[in-house]
């Protein structure tokens, strides 16, 4: 296999993007859970919340220099791995990642020091607002992520002029085809994130025998979200892949590895592709399944 550069390009910025996602994934749940711990502290009195609330903030503030440090990595591999690519679709990719950074990560650092090292030294309230802030900046952010992404997916509300992206409609353009589906799949799963994370260190706390009351409480609470939000996760998930399948069914046939348009197709449990005989190897799969869950038709015809 030939290194060439496109395929490094590739692999670096492959490499970057999953590690960073690991982490906003993360602060946006947990930024939420805090939000309702300094709440239910507010309104309650009772310092287990407030301990609590401490203890994570400590772990967001943490979590979320990380994400911070390997973002910036990322927006600068777009100007150097894929210059061409950056330069054409500048006028909606510049404004867009810009409008991040200044509604959503300066409202996310302001709060965020008056989150760490206001308790106690502002008024209750003034640090509830704090805590709110900061869940509101984390959803705001992913918000103009998941547009510029889903735009360079469904690209919507633009024309193509000598090579460049012009915005006809920044409506059109904000608000394309996938984006809802995407936004909300990520934000639930941003949830779910938050909630295994801190069910799973409340749990072995508690075996340990640390904090046993107010880790109790962070446990049942993440158990109960989790009850709930794990099957809308999983409608979400289906109606985003109907969308990804209407809109881009050449992507969805090659990452179920479907080679051809057909009917009945098997979901494939596993294949090596040959992409020279643009066919699979030592192929095992459930027929008719992948034709099921992407069109929920046993018999229909996939990819459209």
């Amino acid at each position: 296999m030939e290194l060439d550069p496109l395929l490094l390009s590739r692999i670096q910025f492959a490499f970057v993007v999953s590690f960073h996602a690991i982490f906003p994934v993360f602060t946006i749940g947990l930024a939420s859970f805090i939000a309702v711990l300094e709440g239910l502290a507010f309104k309650t009195g009772d310092g287990v919340w407030a301990k609590l609330s401490a203890f994570w903030t400590t772990v967001f503030a943490v979590v979320f220099g990380m994400g911070v440090v390997s973002g910036i990595v990322m927006s600068f591999q777009f100007g150097t791995n894929w210059s061409n690519f950056a330069q054409a679709s500048a006028n909606f990719l510049g404004p867009v990642l810009s409008y991040e950074v200044i509604t959503a990560f300066f409202l996310e650092a302001a709060f965020l020091g008056i989150l760490l090292f206001g308790r106690d030294k502002v008024p209750a309230g003034v640090h509830l607002l704090a805590a709110v802030m900061v869940a509101t900046g984390t959803f705001i952010s992913s918000f103009w992520i998941l547009s510029a992404n889903s735009w360079m997916h469904t690209p919507a509300g633009y024309e193509l002029r000598e090579g460049v992206f012009h915005i006809t409609s920044w409506s059109e353009a904000i608000f394309n085809p996938s984006f809802p589906y995407r936004f909300l799949h990520m934000a639930l799963a941003s949830f779910l994130t938050g909630s295994f994370v801190v069910a799973g260190v409340s749990a072995w706390y508690l075996l340990r025998g640390r904090e046993v009351e107010a880790n109790r409480k962070a446990l049942s609470m993440c158990l109960w979200l989790i009850l709930f939000i794990a099957p809308t996760q999983a409608a979400v998930g289906d109606y985003h892949g109907l969308n990804t399948l209407e809109h881009q069914p050449t992507k969805v046939a090659a990452m179920e590895g479907n080679w051809e348009t057909s009917r009945n197709v098997p979901l494939l449990l596993f294949a090596i592709p040959d992409q020279d005989s643009q066919s699979n190897l030592y192929e095992i799969g459930v027929p008719g399944l992948a034709s099921l869950i992407l069109t929920h038709e046993w018999m229909e015809r996939f990819p459209a």
